[in-house]
């Protein structure tokens, strides 16, 4: 491994600083490393005891009234596009503030508002959410795996506007598909009453294991936490008025409901009354006991709600939360429903015997629910951050061997392949223009970092070509990635000579950057090293490029536009190299340019300048116009949308007009972003800023 100043000097050589930091969050950073979470826990336990006249603690307690603000805060998440979770501190805002499963959580939020403004900026909403959640598990009698912090807060609801609109709509509600996370819009996962309201457990079992899939849970988990969060605290419900009206339409007296007085006693949230155990602060296995021991039967709740009470003449009973007296158990639809299935009721009578099992259970899955959304366990911050999951898909360590005489080495290894790689492997492209005469791989090479890079999604951080996945299934055998099996193939005998020393992932996008030099045009992409291999195809289920975006519209586009994090110039200007002869070619469509270039701004007088029609009834939809002397030239829908939008358009035009120079600087920033999107270090950092050397809490 090399010291630190020999990293530090190869970095000045070879990485750039186009993902450096915004000022906002390194003014962030700085204040979150001077935070003790120790401090701020103590500050959370007495905040958990000291009971305020506007929201009466239940049981002299208001832990498990935080454990359902990290739940709803984290269970918005979802596999599809990942979108939603904690990160952001978007429960803040609406939507989401005004969901029906939010109800009254606006309150938790208040009596969180004085710790976060004593710790200031450096603890956001989104941490302060989970921690305190967290801190409300060990209070009570549970354990948890550890706390992930650097949560980056949000300034608005936008992100999770994603989470009810575009690229799918949900009309029939109970009935919402992928990609959404949930049954129901409002809902965090499904109605607990039953589907549509009614108590049929069989098919509720149904929907639980449905939408507790979208968000990548497997059976156990599932059922740990819904009993591990269903052990703590209880339902609201007093009457059939409801909670009144939602901070959409009340922003300054929102949720304050139309029982009585609204709190304590006459509090409405879920519409469902009562606890679900007889010790509601103390986290233990009781829940599934009950669900084992006890006959359920269907009634109407005070709060108008169908939900279920124990048969028995003489059913346990537990003090009301507020005020004097004991009040029966219940359970809801979703909680009966656990019995009614065949995978699920073996787990639940697994855990009502094994305390140790179930704990050992729910501390993983809250982990899972908690820190799903962040990431790869390399934006972690913070001494209480477990080892790296399962579900982060952790890489093997970087060996970072590449000196600045190997990189010369490599690159002249590179050089040479663009143009005298054996064509029985892959037949190459020809190219005619400037010295670059004859065969040349050139085009495939920069596709093949594309497609590698383009899977990453801004949303939690997953995909990107650091782990270089494409060489596995399922990314390998996506359609978008017909050949590029052979064009690594045309790349082996430099992965070979240089072994360990060289990942994939390092070579892949080198090769392109290579490429992108050799190609002229005054471009300087300097190589940033350091990705690693992956073991396996793990992580790429849901990576798909555009896989809910219905690319051949301006919708879709957009919407892959905000999983990249791409501004509109830099989705307009990495079109430009999509659309290169060669890789035009690749997909059976005929060139649209006698322009042979790599990139070329050419493309955006093509596009631009010419009257477009749809042609041809093949899967891809293409257009095409008729140039002077008769040439056809083909684009894709892809391409139309860029002037269907008035914004993409005008870039489009500012491209066509403008010079060379313009478009070359626009498109060696954006390409650098793609690159090196996943590069991630800490909280907001990049691997390819400038380097630092980890600190303690910094990375680990």
């Amino acid at each position: 491994m090399s010291s630190p100043l020999t990293r530090t000097l190869l970095c000045v050589l070879l990485c750039v600083s186009a993902m450096a930091l915004t000022p906002e969050q390194d003014e962030y950073f700085q204040a979150l490393e001077k935070i003790n979470f120790d401090d701020v826990r103590a500050d959370i336990k007495t905040m958990f005891v000291t009971s305020q006249s506007y929201w009466p603690a239940d049981y002299g307690h208001y832990g498990p009234f935080f454990i359902r603000l990290a739940w709803h805060c984290s269970g918005s998440y979802r596999t599809s596009d990942g979108r939603g979770g904690c990160g952001g501190g978007r429960q803040r805002f609406d939507p989401e503030r005004s969901w029906q499963d939010n109800t009254n959580l606006n309150q938790a939020r208040k009596l969180l508002r004085p710790i976060k403004e004593k710790y200031g900026l450096g603890l956001s909403w989104g941490d302060l959410f989970i921690l305190t959640g967290d801190t409300a598990i060990e209070d009570l009698g549970g354990e948890v795996l550890g706390f992930c912090a650097g949560r980056y807060d949000d300034v608005d609801g936008k992100q999770s506007e994603a989470l009810l609109g575009p690229p799918a709509t949900c009309d029939t509600p109970g009935d919402c598909k992928l990609p959404f996370g949930t049954t129901t819009i409002g809902l965090i996962y499904l109605n607990p009453e039953g589907p549509e309201g009614k108590p049929i457990p069989e098919e509720s079992c149904k929907q639980i294991r449905d939408t507790f899939g979208r968000m990548s849970m497997n059976d156990t988990e599932t059922v740990a936490l819904i009993g591990g969060g269903h052990s703590f605290g209880k339902t609201h419900g007093a009457c059939a008025d409801a909670p009144g009206p939602s901070p959409k339409y009340d922003p300054q007296n929102p949720w304050a409901g139309k029982c009585g007085t609204g709190v304590g006693v006459d509090a409405w949230t879920s519409g469902f009354e009562g606890p679900w155990t007889t010790k509601p602060t103390v986290f233990d296995n009781e829940y599934f006991q009950s669900l084992v021991k006890y006959v359920w039967e269907v009634e109407k709740g005070p709060g108008g709600h169908y939900q279920w009470h124990i048969g028995n003449s003489s059913p346990p009973t537990t003090p009301y939360a507020n005020g004097t007296g004991q009040q029966d158990l219940m359970m809801l639809t979703s909680d009966v429903s656990l019995m009614y299935d065949a995978n699920y009721k073996p787990i639940v009578e697994q855990f009502a015997g094994d305390m140790k099992g179930f704990s050992h259970a729910f501390k993983h899955a809250w982990y899972k629910l908690t820190t799903r959304d962040v990431g790869p366990h390399t934006k972690c911050f913070g001494k209480d951050t477990p080892p790296p999951q399962p579900f982060q898909y952790p890489l093997p360590p970087s060996t970072n061997n590449i000196n600045a005489t190997l990189t010369t080495a490599i690159r002249n290894d590179i050089l040479f392949r663009l143009r005298y790689a054996n064509p029985s492997v892959l037949e190459p492209d020809y190219v005619t223009s400037g010295d670059r005469q004859g065969p040349y791989y050139g085009a495939m090479f920069m596709k093949l970092a594309l497609q590698c890079s383009n899977t990453f999604r801004v949303t939690d951080s997953q995909g990107g070509c650091n782990g270089a996945r494409i060489r596995f299934s399922p990314q390998a055998d996506w359609t978008e990635n017909t050949n590029m099996d052979k064009v690594m193939n045309i790349l082996e005998p430099i992965k070979k000579k240089y072994g360990s020393r060289l990942t994939w992932a390092d070579l892949i996008i080198f090769a392109a950057q290579v490429t992108l030099i050799d190609a002229g045009h005054n471009l300087h992409v300097d190589f940033c090293q350091g990705r690693t291999d992956a073991l396996d195809g793990s992580g790429s289920e849901n990576l798909k490029p555009r896989q809910f975006a219905f690319n051949e519209s301006l919708a879709g586009l957009r919407y892959s536009q905000g999983l990249l994090d791409m501004s509109d110039e830099e989705t307009v200007v990495l079109q430009a190299m999509q659309r290169s002869s060669a890789l035009l070619n690749d997909t059976g469509l005929r060139s649209w340019t006698d322009d042979s270039s790599l990139i070329s701004k050419e493309y955006f007088r093509v596009l631009f300048f010419n009257d477009w029609k749809e042609y041809g009834t093949g899967k891809t939809k293409q257009y095409k116009t008729v140039q002077q002397h008769g040439k056809e030239i083909f684009m894709l829908a892809s391409d139309i949308a860029l002037l269907e939008d008035p914004s993409l358009k005008k870039i489009v035009q500012g491209f066509a007009l403008g010079s060379s120079e313009k478009f070359y600087t626009a498109f060696e920033k954006a390409w650098v972003k793609l690159v090196q999107s996943d590069r991630f270090f800490g909280p907001v950092d990049n691997y390819c800023r400038t380097y630092r050397p980890p600190t303690p809490q910094r990375h680990l």
